[in-house]
């Protein structure tokens, strides 16, 4: 099994016939997932060939999924076209969204997340500003690459994408079940801890790695889950000990105010609560490998 995605999963992009949609569009493609067209109202009705497959365009997500039975959209429309592009997608009632797209204005993030509560939150939205969901040997959606794990029993949730790839290269031997790049921004529409519960009701995650970074509470409140709610192993990491105070880091959200947002706050929440936290990346990979040995 694997959380959200699978090899079931049916996938349109939307902006498949821009520079961006096109490469990753062959990458997904040559991972093995079912991608079954695409979106691009100024070219619907076209058919986009792609690596030996003729993918179709659609004019909307809705005309694609009536089409093609899609579950699944990949968003890589410009920041300033994001918003329109998420609320469409909402109004289809599409399962999945996986949103791509860097430097959509927080208020745009914002207003579309408030769009697709008051819509029932039947959608539901990986970033943006993220490198979407990966689960190996069944389905990639996004950037993730595909070749650098295997499958296995580790479910994976990180704010950061290339430390949710440098995570999956170290334990690549050991293998995800499905790895989930939440994106940095200061508002994103899945969590740290709608990804644990999701693994804690995966029969086949054993265990979970949670990739966190400096900046508001989300690693606080997913401690405070985790010690209500998961009884599977969790092993940290938080980015930015050396960040400097007031100055962001890489990621919208990753910025220190204050006492508030700070690594160190946050390792102590997650150690409070029985989660191994590394100081690196790599001693984090080492703790779960032991980890997953004793188990």
């Amino acid at each position: 099994m694997a959380i959200f995605l699978d090899r079931n999963s049916r996938v349109i992009v939307q902006g498949i016939t821009g520079s961006e949609g096109s490469k990753h569009t062959r990458r997904m493609l040559a991972a093995g997932t079912n991608v079954v067209g695409g979106t691009n109202p100024r070219k619907a009705g076209a058919t986009v060939e792609v690596d030996g497959h003729s993918l179709p365009v659609f004019g909307t997500i809705a005309d694609a999924m009536a089409s093609t039975g899609a579950n699944v959209v990949v968003s890589f429309v410009p920041p300033a076209g994001a918003k329109a592009g998420m609320i469409e997608a909402i109004d289809s009632g599409i399962e999945l969204a996986v949103v791509i797209t860097e430097g959509i204005p927080v208020h745009d993030s914002t207003s579309a997340w408030a769009y697709n509560v008051a819509a029932g939150g039947k959608t539901r939205i990986i970033g943006p500003n993220c490198p979407g969901i990966a689960s190996p040997g069944q389905s990639n959606a996004g950037i993730i690459p595909a070749d650098i794990t295997k499958p296995g029993r580790i479910g994976l949730v990180s704010k950061s994408g290339t430390l949710t790839y440098q995570m999956m290269f170290e334990l690549r031997d050991i293998g995800f079940s499905t790895c989930v790049g939440i994106g940095g921004d200061p508002v994103i529409g899945t969590t740290h801890i709608d990804c644990l519960e999701a693994f804690q009701n995966d029969p086949d995650t054993d265990a979970i790695v949670m990739i966190g970074e400096i900046g508001g509470d989300a690693e606080e409140r997913a401690a405070a889950f985790i010690e209500a709610n998961v009884t599977k192993p969790v092993v940290g990491y938080v980015a930015g000990f050396t960040a400097p105070e007031g100055k962001t880091m890489g990621h919208a959200g990753a910025i220190v105010s204050g006492s508030s947002g700070t690594a160190q706050a946050k390792k102590e929440a997650l150690e409070k609560v029985g989660v191994q936290v590394g100081k690196t990346p790599s001693e984090t990979a080492r703790i779960m490998r032991e980890v997953m040995a004793s188990l």
